[in-house]
């Protein structure tokens, strides 16, 4: 009965023993599973924490996403005003050309109205030559008035209602007047057209501006120059309309 009584009571404690060490193993276990998983649950958020966490990577391609875009920009900018100065440099040289046209179009439209007479002008150059013939072969003796006799001064004064005939001479005299103010009259109007006559007597021989009829040695002149001028030249602002005709001095050195 003894015997009984204490197996019973030894099987107690040793269920009591094993139950405590296996719920103090069990403990540690759950403990260590515990600590293991807080610790895996720690590297677990840390890792995923360092995955989780894609602000900077998105900073640095977006800052690059930028910086090509701004390359890219400029690129096409500096382009664009590369486009704009050779489009502006075209269109000054096109204005220069157009002004050039404009000068040109202008001075021939100006040298066309000054040099539209230029035939007209040189038919009438014919004509003051025969007047200035006409009045060269009247000398001026014959033009000077005749003296008045006291008979002619005492009838004028007698009859001063009557009109007094006039003479050949007064006649001759009337006709140059008329010739001469005929001549200076076209003279006038050439002149208004810009047509000058020009008498180069004793200048430099121009074979541009003169033409020579003969030549002649005259002592005491230089060579080369006018000696005579027959027919004086004329000239419709900077261009020859008629050459001169001279003599020139003939050099006798050779």
């Amino acid at each position: 009965m003894f015997n009984t009584h204490a197996v019973q009571a030894f099987r107690s404690a040793t269920g009591a023993l094993s139950s405590r060490t296996l719920a103090r193993s069990s403990l540690n276990a759950v403990s260590r599973r515990a600590a293991v998983g807080a610790m895996r649950s720690r590297y677990y958020s840390d890792q995923t924490k360092n995955a989780q966490d894609p602000i900077p990577a998105e900073e640095t391609e977006k800052d690059e996403v930028e910086v090509s875009v701004e390359a890219e920009l400029g690129k096409k900018l500096k382009e664009e005003e590369a486009k704009v100065a050779d489009c502006m440099s075209r269109l000054r040289y096109l204005q220069a050309d157009f002004l050039n046209l404009q000068r040109n179009a202008a001075r021939e439209k100006e040298q066309a109205r000054d040099f539209a007479i230029t035939r007209f002008a040189g038919d009438l150059l014919e004509t003051i030559d025969v007047l200035s013939l006409a009045l060269k072969s009247i000398p001026k003796s014959a033009l000077a008035p005749p003296p008045q006799s006291a008979d002619a001064s005492s009838s004028s004064s007698q009859s001063s209602d009557t009109p007094a005939e006039k003479g050949a001479d007064a006649h001759l005299r009337d006709l140059y007047e008329g010739v001469e103010a005929t001549q200076r009259l076209l003279l006038h109007t050439l002149f208004k057209h810009h047509v000058k006559p020009f008498d180069p007597t004793g200048e430099k021989f121009d074979p541009n501006r003169h033409e020579a009829l003969y030549q002649a040695p005259i002592p005491g002149k230089e060579p080369g120059t006018v000696l005579e001028c027959q027919k004086v030249g004329y000239m419709i602002k900077d261009r020859v309309l008629r050459a001169a005709q001279v003599g020139v001095v003939q050099d006798t050195s050779s």
